[in-house]
């Protein structure tokens, strides 16, 4: 079967963005993808040697659980009909200036299918 989607990030909620963002830099040898700005409320982390997936820190209010999947992939549209056949279900559908659709797998659990064609 080919492959159409990966685990680009593994996303962390949490209260504080730089203490966080620090503690997971420190502990994987990550690097941001860009500067922290003060009031930022969101940051990737990246694995310098471009093997691991991205682990993003997360302060917006949790819509998901703490801890959740970005499945990346070029197709969103196509893998997001392939998951809701395979039981998953559209949680909050793309709005105007997102680049992710959250769906909830068989259990309830919340995961976002992201598109890489975007920025």
């Amino acid at each position: 079967m080919e492959k159409r989607v990966r685990v680009g990030s593994i996303v962390v909620d949490c209260k504080d963005v730089p203490r966080m963002m620090a503690f997971w830099q420190e502990a994987l040898g990550y690097v941001p993808r860009r500067p922290l700005s003060p009031g930022d409320d969101f940051m990737v982390l990246r694995d310098p040697t471009g093997k691991g997936p991205n682990v993003s820190i997360d302060g917006m209010e949790p819509l998901r659980g703490r801890i959740h999947l970005d499945l990346y992939t070029e197709d969103p549209e196509g893998e997001v009909e392939r998951l809701v056949r395979l039981g998953a279900a559209v949680f909050h559908p793309r709005e105007p200036g997102e680049d992710f659709v959250v769906l909830e797998d068989p259990e309830g659990n919340l995961f976002c299918v992201v598109d890489t064609r975007v920025g």
